[in-house]
């Protein structure tokens, strides 16, 4: 550290930052701290650079906390750093960007030292290293005179965001901002306890902090809707490094290049993350997903997630008063275009649940397939993907399956030859056909993988919800349609068979842990059910529309006699068998003088449609299921942000301290 570049070897023999960590007070308007501050090593930003420095500089952080309570070295680096907090809008305007540059270290290094005190410590020892103060306050307020430190800091840190504006020299700063406010909360992931009970989310939720809460999100957001990507400066070493000083450019290049001091320059075409979006979208979701149904906490963050318009719409239009306008067009491209992670997916889904305008604005989308061909390409990936991302994935699909203008729409837009498509060739396909056979695939998949019913309750509602609006289906969606019926009937045979042989050699056996076959049967019973009710849907509806259903049905008609009489299916049944008994007799009359061709059934079938009365079909109640969010929704949000924070915020966080998930499940 101090004014020569350094590598993460030589930082724990560093004489500043022994200093630092030291007993001895330093006085907050000592010159050591500009000294201190000029420092130019390859910080990194992902997880393994960040293990490795972490590791280069334990001895420091345990110094400090160690010393601190005596010292208070770590309270006059804050207010060092919020001295000049307080001026940065000012020096943005004016272009001072060495003082943007020293502002920066100086909250990379209160964030370093914060993640060492969060992991290492319980939270009344690291509110201490917050309150503990020089004995000589060199000029400063006293902390009597001001808020809680650790307040400061924060309300500071979010002030930063709001105010100071996103330039090719502050967007390390924004980076940084947003990494010390997910350190700072990241408590959640190491100690046992409620949000609301730590200081730390107390002051985000009802101190100054909230204040600022609807500028904030809309702050968040914007930069996940610009997607800006790092500017070329940040990772592109300009011609004359030692002019790092004089060079704000040549200052954040060796601030932001991913790696050590000794590593080569990182190639432009290798480094186009948009990370200013990311690390928004991480802590937006961190915010909105914590302290949401505890009595007399209100979570204002929350709130205006759920709440902002568009900034198209007319005044007067929206009821909802105290909120923001936002770009929903823009907003709606980033999600289009960045719904492959599971943190934006989880954005989207936060967003058609809960906020009314923004699900209306995707409902009116003509270029809707834009957002559902993403989402189509995570469940047809399912085995690359955790369960907590295609959870979502379908969730949203059930969301928009409860439109019936959605279901409408997507039969109504064609694809032509899908890449990442794999099952066969499909040369031309309606973006509905496309969804039945990725659910249905997704369905499969879960039979012989995953045995979760309630990934099977999910597919098959936004499968019936959509069944009416089937329309031209593609002869190989109509025949997947039916090989599921057959998949699915055959794994029936097979349990029906188990428990039967488990009657004639039961033992005295009562192991929880044995698969229960009686139980396999009741949820396949309850999805072979619901198959046969989406097809029966189709027919009542649209049977004159999808002559191929009606053709696959007819090839595997066999299939369906071993259910007729189950008390289970016999009702829906006799309405297939109403279908199939008229199509098979008018094959059979027009193929007296020998077999008829593939293509020539399908014309008996398309002339039969016409004259088929479908007032002779049984009246089943409409297809209609709409997605209800599980009672205390944090147990299962809370672990899958924080999950996403470790795995995507490219911080290193040590795996062996996190009590809060497993990463075997994350």
């Amino acid at each position: 550290m101090g004014a020569n570049s350094s590598s993460f070897n030589e930082l724990s023999s560093n004489d500043y930052l022994k200093k630092l960590s030291s007993p001895e007070p330093i006085n907050p308007i000592d010159p050591y701290w500009n000294q201190l501050l000029s420092f130019s090593f390859l910080i990194p930003i992902n997880s393994s650079d960040g293990k490795l420095l972490e590791e280069s500089t334990a001895s420091i952080c345990k110094g400090v906390a160690i010393n601190n309570c005596k010292s208070g070295n770590f309270g006059a680096l804050i207010r060092n750093f919020l001295v000049r907090a307080t001026e940065l809008k000012a020096s943005v305007q004016c272009d001072d960007n060495i003082f943007t540059w020293q502002t920066y270290n100086a909250l990379f290094i209160i964030r370093s030292l914060s993640k060492y005190f969060i992991e290492h410590l319980s939270e009344e020892l690291i509110l201490q290293q917050f309150e503990a103060k020089p004995k000589d306050m060199g000029g400063y307020k006293d902390p009597e005179e001001m808020g809680p430190l650790l307040e400061e800091l924060m309300n500071s840190l979010v002030e930063m965001l709001v105010d100071v504006p996103v330039m090719n020299f502050t967007y390390a700063l924004h980076l940084e901002a947003l990494n010390t406010l997910l350190v700072l909360m990241s408590i959640q992931m190491f100690q046992p306890q409620p949000a609301h009970k730590f200081q730390v989310f107390q002051v985000m939720m009802q101190g100054r902090c909230s204040i600022h809460a609807c500028v904030l999100v809309k702050a968040l957001l914007r930069n996940f809707s610009n997607q800006e990507k790092c500017p070329p400066e940040l990772y592109r070493q300009t011609s004359d490094m030692n002019s790092v000083f004089t060079s704000m450019a040549a200052g954040l290049w060796s601030v932001m290049t991913l790696g050590m001091g000794n590593k080569p320059e990182k190639k432009e075409e290798e480094f186009q993350e948009t990370l200013l979006a990311n690390q928004s979208l991480l802590f937006l979701l961190v915010l909105a997903n914590h302290c949401t149904n505890e009595r007399g906490v209100a979570n204002p963050y929350r709130e205006a997630l759920f709440s902002f318009t568009n900034i198209h719409e007319e005044a007067g239009v929206s009821q909802v008063a105290a909120t923001f306008k936002l770009d929903y067009s823009l907003l709606y491209s980033a999600l289009c275009s960045t719904l492959r992670d599971d943190q934006t997916t989880l954005l989207l889904y936060l967003l058609i649940h809960r906020n009314i305008g923004v699900k209306a604005f995707i409902f009116s989308r003509t270029n809707i397939d834009l957002l559902v061909m993403p989402l189509l390409k995570i469940l047809y990936h399912a085995q690359d993907k955790n369960s907590h991302h295609i959870y979502m994935a379908l969730i949203i699909l059930l969301i928009l399956s409860e439109d019936d203008v959605f279901n409408k729409a997507v039969h109504e837009i064609t694809l032509k030859n899908i890449p990442w498509f794999k099952e066969r060739p499909i040369s031309e396909i309606s973006l509905g056909g496309l969804l039945i056979l990725v659910v249905i695939r997704t369905i499969q998949y879960n039979i012989t993988r995953m045995r979760d019913k309630y990934l099977h309750t999910n597919c098959l509602a936004a499968l019936a919800n959509m069944s009416a609006q089937f329309t031209h289906l593609h002869p190989y969606v109509a025949q997947r349609m039916v090989s599921l019926f057959s998949q699915l009937s055959k794994k029936h045979a097979k349990v029906v068979e188990q428990i039967r042989e488990s009657a004639v050699t039961e033992t005295d056996k009562d192991d929880l842990t044995e698969p229960n076959p009686m139980q396999d049967l009741a949820v396949l019973e309850e999805v072979l059910r619901m198959v046969l009710e989406i097809i029966n849907s189709c027919l009542a509806a649209s049977l004159h529309l999808n002559p191929h259903l009606v053709y696959s049905l007819l090839y595997q008609k066999e299939l369906f006699n071993a259910f007729k009489t189950h008390p289970t299916f016999q009702d829906i049944l006799q309405n297939i068998d109403i279908v199939l008994s008229f199509f098979s007799a008018r094959v059979e009359e027009h193929g007296k003088g020998g077999n008829l061709s593939p293509s020539e059934v399908l014309e008996v079938i398309k002339e039969g449609s016409v004259q088929f009365r479908r007032d002779k079909l049984k009246k089943f109640p409409d297809l209609k299921f709409k997605y209800v969010e599980e009672e205390s929704p944090e147990e299962f949000f809370i672990p899958y942000v924080w999950s996403l924070v470790y795995h995507s915020s490219n911080m290193y966080f040590n795996a062996s301290r996190i009590l809060l998930f497993s990463l075997s499940s994350s």
